[in-house]
């Protein structure tokens, strides 16, 4: 393939916090972003080159932007796989519409993990009241019951933890089917992050551990303080994942590692990721220029860790609050996504410490390092 050149157009769906670090990403490289999404003061909206405000249904809009466009890629799972059926045909989309599909479905997401060779919790799919009285048999309490499309950051999941539970769930949780997996007592989740090229190269992250709060990420730690076999364990399913999806783009994979050093695979992200935030100032590449180096056609480099880093999202509106203080913090990159209004549980920001090589190794809790 060869490269866009630099003045070329990327279209980005969604406009996001995610769109909006790809298109100051994709600016350093020569390249123009324009995005398409249904609102008009969005993160990526304010830092993108052309903009189109529309309906991911509009098939005359998504015509237009198309022809604006040299290739598209998205930065949040949830747009219609619809969309990118309309726009295939008129302008390369990268990654395809299979990634997306798979990526914004629970089951296919589980049935392809499978597939790969990576082991996931043990699951059933939940299609009626009695499925989740027959899966509940089969998987035992506490189990988490989630529907199989449109959850992030805790929503659209609840915590079975016995059957008086269950009737409030299944009142609540929608769009069904739902999925319900078994309750894994891991020992803490790790991510990794695998870039892949049209040409086939593929380079991935460090792995990263990740603590939340309030079912929202709250730090991410990297590299994972874990033995050398678990992050190259983690690094390898992401790179089989991306290799078995053939994704031209970015594929971030959240592991659950258990306490007898096994990971089970459980969710997939085929773009950014906020557990990669920490790449953006701690490696010569971050995923974010990554990303766009994959769609772009353009070579992909080793991302070149320097630093470890310990990355701590700014939640509306608490931890929102300290971004004064944190803008006067040495060795600490702050970055501000734009956002007009300041609400629970809403992500506005994020904050990374970097550390000098061998920190994380070497503290005992290396969550201690998290900015405040």
């Amino acid at each position: 393939m060869t490269p866009l050149p630099p003045g070329s157009t990327i279209g980005i769906l969604g406009g996001g916090q995610l769109g909006r670090m790809s298109a100051l990403a994709a600016a350093r490289l020569g390249y123009r972003c324009h995005v398409y999404a249904p609102e008009a003061d969005s993160p990526g909206m304010q830092v993108a080159a052309a903009r189109t405000v529309a309906p991911y249904e509009d098939a005359a809009a998504l015509a237009g932007f198309a022809a604006a466009v040299d290739v598209v890629t998205f930065e949040f799972e949830n747009v219609p796989a619809a969309t990118l059926d309309i726009l295939a045909p008129l302008v390369p989309c990268r990654p395809g519409v299979e990634s997306l599909r798979i990526g914004q479905d629970r089951v296919l997401e589980k049935r392809f993990c499978e597939s790969a060779g990576l082991a996931v919790a043990p699951w059933r799919l939940v299609e009626s009241r009695e499925d989740l009285a027959s899966a509940i048999a089969a998987l035992g309490l506490p189990a988490v019951l989630k529907t199989t499309r449109l959850g992030y950051d805790g929503r659209g999941q609840a915590v079975l933890r016995s059957t008086a539970d269950l009737d409030a769930a299944w009142a609540r949780l929608a769009p069904r089917p739902l999925v319900l997996e078994a309750f894994v007592p891991f020992e803490r989740e790790i991510s990794a992050i695998a870039a892949r090229g049209a040409d086939g190269t593929l380079v991935t992250f460090d792995a990263t551990e990740n603590r939340h709060a309030r079912h929202i990420l709250d730090i991410s730690i990297a590299p994972a303080p874990v033995p050398q076999a678990v992050a190259d364990a983690a690094r390898a399913h992401v790179a089989a994942l991306a290799e078995s999806l053939g994704l031209v783009g970015l594929l971030a994979l959240e592991m659950f590692l258990l306490p007898d050093g096994r990971l089970l695979a459980n969710e997939m992200a085929p773009r950014p990721h906020n557990s990669g935030h920490w790449t953006m100032d701690a490696c010569l590449c971050g995923q974010f220029e990554m990303h766009v180096r994959a769609v772009a056609g353009l070579p992909l480099p080793e991302p070149g860790r320097h630093h470890d880093a310990v990355m701590k999202n700014l939640v509306g509106p608490e931890s929102f609050a300290a971004w004064p203080a944190l803008a006067a913090m040495p060795a600490v990159a702050l970055h501000l996504y734009g956002k007009a209004e300041v609400r629970e549980g809403r992500k506005l920001g994020h904050a990374t410490h970097l550390l000098a090589p061998g920190t994380v190794s070497k503290a005992q809790d290396p969550g201690r390092f998290a900015p405040v």
